[in-house]
């Protein structure tokens, strides 16, 4: 038996989202009073929006020029109980909703089936109904994946040390594009309470030091496409509420007139934004989840965000490869879908806005992007644990590596002044050297470091063989106990992962969502190791035992998983929203 390429329906067929936004929409354009319907014609779409009866409607076949007049068409065959057209029926969960009749249905619900004149039934089938449907869908999404794009930002920052310069005000103040302006000032305020970045109060010492462009220009670059979102918003807010078949009733003059509301080339342009945004975006968080993964320029985090030794482990190699071929598909999904317009109809259909394709590849578009973010997500979360684990570390390592450095050379020459400052020239060097070391096992990574700070010691120290010999036992001392605490270190926070403490507002939010909500865990080998199958005498009956079944041994991509689910029933985004009306109470406040 061969297996399908597909699921025939769902390749063929409208979802009953899509169906039931347009079959709301055309209501409200019917209400508007001059479309020539009469008002049981209005009710009929009422009652199956109250009985939740909804066609199944074929996805290709639609030009959008006298709009969706195919699509539309099954809504009005619903509506008269056609036999011809199948509707879904039932209660609203998957396995209750079931396909029935349409005459079938509309018998069960009580409905009686409408006659629609010449006049009414080309009310019903003409307009952009079915094209405004599917992209009202589509910018809820993007609004809601351009907000977590500028928390999942702020995020970055953080897991890169990177600063909050970038994002002042002052920029904004004489640059004034709108759109910089509210994401700069979304991100200054998810940066809130951090200490993971550097701030530019004058607390901190002075440096050069610049973050790369994909968190330095971030709020320039995520501006223009707020501002692109705005005006798409308005375009589709505009079609929803619109009257848009044809031909229509001026009730003032009892005329009616022809004219071409139903060309849907608003929707059109409005979807171009959004994928075009979608490439933006899913720019800026491939680029920032690969510099998070790159120990090049990562400031820190160990080559492909390993918890266990660096050549041991390659858990998180193909999340690198995985967004790249994401955003290579937001790109070729970029393209216009307008400028592939043919002649239809004999030439009457020359000019057709393509509005529903557009749409529907939208949605396409905004699904990987949604596949980017979570991943992006679960990489970030992963990042600011191993920063976390790294300043624990160093925390506890300090006052050992002071405490050792004094007692072996204490007694290295009558004056001891040079030691002091030593001491601080010496831990600045660790933690750089921490930072530059960061691919190599630490079996072998403390020992090349304590090797490399010897060159400070002996510039310092007074020169005898009494301080070569106390180098070498430093050496040892700092390197072995280095090595010890960093497991000791390492063990202890995966027993007990919190990052919290050191995270801005926004950033304790979303990490809490990931670990604590979805459960996704700081990942090491061992999380997703697979068990061990059981052995020969705890099977009964050659099946395994109730303990073997009810493993469930994760796996990088179903963590991924959860999370872009998360995504798409919308529980994700709650957090997202509430980090933004933090920021916009601190901004009132600010006021």
């Amino acid at each position: 038996m061969s297996l399908p390429l597909d699921d025939p329906e769902a390749a063929t067929c409208m979802l009953e989202s899509w169906v039931r936004a347009s079959m709301l929409i055309r209501l409200n354009s019917l209400a508007s009073g001059v479309s020539g319907v009469q008002v049981s014609t209005v009710n009929s779409l009422v009652q199956l929006l109250e009985h939740d009866i909804v066609p199944r409607i074929p996805i290709r076949g639609s030009i959008s020029a006298s709009e969706d007049l195919s699509p539309l068409s099954y809504i009005a065959g619903i509506m008269q109980g056609k036999p011809t057209i199948a509707a879904w029926t039932g209660k609203r969960s998957i396995e209750q909703r079931q396909i029935e009749r349409a005459d079938v249905a509309l018998n069960k619900a009580g409905i009686k089936p409408v006659k629609l004149g010449p006049k009414k039934g080309l009310a019903i089938v003409n307009g952009t109904a079915i094209s405004a449907a599917v992209a009202t869908l589509a910018m809820h999404e993007i609004h809601c994946q351009v907000m977590l794009s500028q928390t999942l930002t702020a995020m970055t920052v953080e897991a890169l040390c990177g600063t909050d310069e970038s994002f002042d005000p002052f920029f904004a103040k004489f640059r004034p594009h709108p759109g910089q302006e509210e994401s700069a000032r979304n991100i200054y305020s998810f940066l809130g309470e951090s200490r993971l970045v550097h701030r530019s109060d004058g607390s901190e010492e002075a440096s050069l030091r610049q973050d790369r462009y994909s968190i330095r220009t971030a709020s320039q670059w995520i501006g223009p496409v707020l501002e692109d979102l705005l005006l798409a918003h308005q375009q589709v807010t505009i079609e929803i509420n619109s009257v848009t078949d044809n031909p229509l009733v001026n009730t003032g003059t009892d005329r009616m007139i022809h004219g071409g509301n139903f060309q849907a080339k608003a929707i059109t342009s409005a979807m171009e934004k959004v994928r075009q945004g979608c490439q933006t975006i899913g720019r800026m968080l491939s680029v920032q989840c690969t510099e998070l993964i790159n120990p090049a320029t990562s400031r820190g985090l160990p080559p492909n965000l390993v918890v266990d030794e660096p050549s041991e482990s390659y858990i998180w190699k193909g999340t690198d490869i995985m967004v790249a071929a994401l955003q290579s598909e937001l790109g070729f999904l970029a393209n216009p879908v307008g400028s592939h317009i043919q002649t239809a109809e004999m030439g009457n259909q020359a000019l057709n806005s393509l509005a529903l394709i557009s749409a529907r590849y939208t949605l396409d578009a905004l699904d990987v992007l949604s596949q980017l973010s979570a991943v992006h997500l679960i990489a970030v979360c992963q990042a600011v644990d191993l920063r976390a684990t790294n300043i624990n570390f160093l925390e506890t390592f300090h006052s050992l590596f002071i405490e050792i450095t004094y007692e072996v050379f204490k007694d290295v020459g009558e004056d001891r002044s040079w030691l002091n400052p030593c001491e601080l020239t010496l831990w600045a060097a660790f933690k750089r050297h921490m930072d530059q070391t960061v691919g190599m096992d630490s079996g072998k990574r403390f020992a090349h470091i304590m090797d490399l700070l010897q060159s400070t010691i002996l510039r310092a120290a007074p020169c005898s063989l009494k301080t070569l010999t106390a180098l070498s036992v430093w050496s040892a001392r700092c390197s072995a106990r280095a090595l010890a605490e960093f497991n000791l270190n390492r063990e202890s926070y995966i027993g007990a992962q919190d990052a919290t403490p050191f995270l801005g507002l926004a950033s304790c939010r979303m990490y809490r969502f990931v670990r604590e909500h979805l459960r996704v865990p700081f990942m090491q080998e061992m999380t997703i190791t697979t068990p061990e199958p059981e052995s020969a005498e705890h099977k009964v009956n050659g099946a395994q035992s109730d303990r073997q079944e009810r493993i469930q041994t994760p796996t990088v991509s179903s963590l991924m998983t959860a999370v872009y689910h998360s995504m798409r029933n919308g529980t994700l985004y709650a957090p997202v929203m509430e980090c933004l009306q933090e920021a916009m109470q601190s901004k009132t406040s600010q006021s």
